[in-house]
């Protein structure tokens, strides 16, 4: 078949593919803010639409996309993704009660199962892990089938292993695809009730223009300073990260604009796309949105917590972290200047009055689209209502400007553009499901924990060792919402028994899970910079996790220090006066951490002074005794911090 031949083929395909992406838009949309399906068919159906588009959008093999028979099986593999769970629609919900078999919902046919019920539940496992494998790759295919062998074989595991009695096909099937245990559960509810509508509010950002916008005003903030373009690059993934949540999105979209405007002034290409990666994978950690981690905190948690909490904990690490990001592109930017000369010009601005003017039309669209969106959380609507009337306040404020007006093809494209982009958390978010539904079917979730409590009651340093391998192992080529999904699920159960607060627990390992996106062999965030610089990916990912290092700090810090939640240590919310000195002391402890790892201060710093700034930059962020002195409680490594930053500052002064 000539490539004349296919053409009317993909065309048609394109459409069929437009037309479910605004379907699934405008079905999320309208099922989130006013609800007509039973809870586990409206999953279903969004299951059903994500998948079609999976398998219609993401060939078998890249090498394949253009063969008409691989093509073809797409096709065919879409179709019976919509049929297995077009199935689970038809069964579960009472609108279509007159085709339920034998008069009974598929819920109240548990445990009793038809052969029919397992046939479809088995196609649709296969067609969820395929999913999944074309979306995400390998990893999280490979470990949803080995939670399927365990389950399906427990009883021959050896004993360290978590051996149970084993079941069989039907129950495995019935557990993770037919009920709302598995994939139609948290994870996916947790995409549809929240992710997406925030993927749609991004998409829409950026029909606007609020990108360029961002990159802009990044320019102008910093773009005179010294290491000026890579302080734009942390500050555009700031805020852009924040909207996406997905650090590879995040590294490609602002990368593409600020990795050419560092190379251009004098940054080496694997430095460029270090801090692009770094800055790109904080994006998740930065308030309001958080990409998913905060939604699925939202179900997870326990006790419950409410969204302004959740972001109101997590503001101070995530601002610690990115001034971490400008201390060190600070430093290192003025230590290559002094061996190499000046010669570091700041990024021009917009080249003309229009370009200007369409920039401020962006920015009045970004501030009111971001300022509503707080608005509404802090009246105490939903997340998912904020999202959703912010979304109203997108469409109105850049309708009142010709630059940023969405007219009915743009506001296509951008539903189109939204409904792709969620196409990989779907299929990620469905082959997640198997592995909770197996957990929940085997017990594995409370036997796991219980080999970790001991571990904590001798030694909670060593409790969090264990959970970070273990965040930052899961992590690797897995989106970071999915990781710590998994981690909550596996080990939930001891996270109230480490003796710390719950909430500190489940960011300490989503925090971890981020890193893992700069975190060698598998750095998703360093593999898109290096793709955008044309650089060797291990040395980009081995720069990308060096200038990313404060993050791997944090989550202790805030674990053992948890005024830097704006949290006392029983949980309450801390005073403005009981948070100044943890904060002012972690603040310190990035500065020299940045200064140790940029090797400069006001002069470039001689080993042992880098050695001195490293150790006193342990001492600040490191918990330790108490001392009293005149009647107060003064922590010794702080104090012995602060003396020995104040001595590596005059050595340093005096030798400039």
């Amino acid at each position: 078949m000539t490539q004349e031949s296919t053409a009317p083929a993909r065309d048609v395909r394109l459409l069929v593919s437009g037309g479910l992406g605004v379907l699934l838009c405008a079905f999320t949309l309208i099922e989130v803010n006013y609800p007509l399906l039973a809870p586990q068919s409206r999953l279903a159906f969004f299951a059903l639409v994500g998948l079609t588009l999976c398998f219609l959008n993401i060939p078998v093999h890249p090498s394949l996309k253009d063969n008409p028979r691989a093509r073809a099986l797409d096709v065919v593999l879409a179709g019976l993704a919509a049929l297995c769970c077009g199935y689970i629609v038809t069964q579960t919900d009472p609108l279509f009660d007159g085709w339920w078999v034998n008069g009974q919902s598929l819920g109240n046919r548990a445990g009793f199962e038809s052969a029919y019920d397992t046939a479809i539940g088995l196609l649709g496992l296969g067609l969820v892990i395929e999913a999944a494998r074309r979306a995400l790759g390998l990893a999280l295919p490979l470990l949803a089938g080995a939670f399927i062998l365990y389950a399906l074989f427990g009883a021959a595991f050896p004993d360290w292993l978590f051996p149970h009695r084993g079941y069989g096909i039907e129950r495995v099937v019935a557990q993770t695809f037919l009920h709302s245990q598995g994939i139609f559960g948290v994870a996916l509810n947790v995409m549809f009730t929240y992710v997406f509508l925030f993927v749609i509010f991004g998409a829409f950002l950026e029909a606007t223009g609020a990108t360029r916008f961002i990159v802009d005003f990044a320019e102008r903030v910093f773009g005179r300073s010294s290491g000026g373009p890579a302080k734009v690059a942390v500050l555009s993934s700031g805020l852009m990260g924040s909207l996406s949540g997905s650090a590879v999105a995040n590294t490609a979209t602002t990368g593409t604009f600020t990795i050419p405007m560092m190379r251009s002034a004098g940054f080496k290409p694997v430095t460029a796309a270090g801090v692009q990666a770094a800055a790109s994978s904080g994006g998740a950690l930065m308030p309001p949105v958080m990409g998913a981690g905060a939604y699925m905190m939202l179900e997870i948690v326990d006790p419950p917590v409410t969204y302004l909490e959740i972001i109101r904990a997590a503001l101070i690490p995530a601002l610690l972290y990115y001034l971490s990001l400008i201390l060190i592109v600070h430093f290192h930017a003025k230590r290559v200047a002094i061996a190499a000369g000046p010669g570091e010009a700041a990024a021009p601005g917009p080249d003309t009055p229009e370009v200007a003017a369409r920039s401020r039309a962006a920015g009045v669209v970004f501030g009111s689209a971001l300022g509503s969106l707080i608005l509404f959380l802090v009246l105490g609507y939903t997340a998912f209502r904020a999202v959703t009337l912010s979304l109203v306040v997108i469409v109105a404020v850049s309708s009142l400007s010709k630059a940023t007006r969405l007219d009915w093809r743009f506001t296509l494209v951008s539903l189109v553009t939204a409904a792709r982009g969620v196409v990989p958390l779907v299929a990620a978010a469905a082959c997640v499901g198997i592995i909770i539904g197996v957990v929940t079917l085997t017990g594995v979730g409370t036997r796991l924990p219980a080999t970790i409590i001991p571990l904590a009651e001798q030694s909670l340093f060593l409790a969090l060792i264990l959970i970070m391998i273990s965040s930052i192992v899961l992590g690797m080529g897995l989106p970071s919402a999915v990781c710590y999904l998994l981690m909550a699920t596996l080990i939930g159960p001891v996270l109230g028994n480490l003796g710390v607060i719950p909430l500190a627990a489940h960011l300490f390992i989503f925090y971890f899970g981020m890193m893992s996106m700069v975190t060698p062999p598998v750095a998703l965030a360093a593999y898109a910079a290096s793709s955008i610089a044309g650089t060797r990916i291990m040395p980009t990912g081995l720069a990308a996790f060096r200038f990313a290092l404060v993050g791997f700090t944090l989550p202790y810090m805030f674990i053992y220090r948890p005024e830097l939640l704006m949290l006392t240590p029983s949980g309450e919310a801390a005073s403005w006066l009981g948070m100044l000195l943890p904060v002012a002391i972690a603040t310190l402890g990035v500065t020299c951490f940045a200064a140790g790892i940029a090797g400069q201060l006001s002069r470039p710093l001689g080993l042992g002074l880098r050695l001195a700034v490293f150790a006193a930059a342990g001492l600040l962020l490191a918990p330790g005794p108490t001392a009293s002195l005149a009647g107060l409680d003064v922590a010794v490594f702080d104090v012995a911090g602060v003396i020995l930053f104040c001595v590596v500052l005059a050595v340093d002064r005096r030798s400039t």
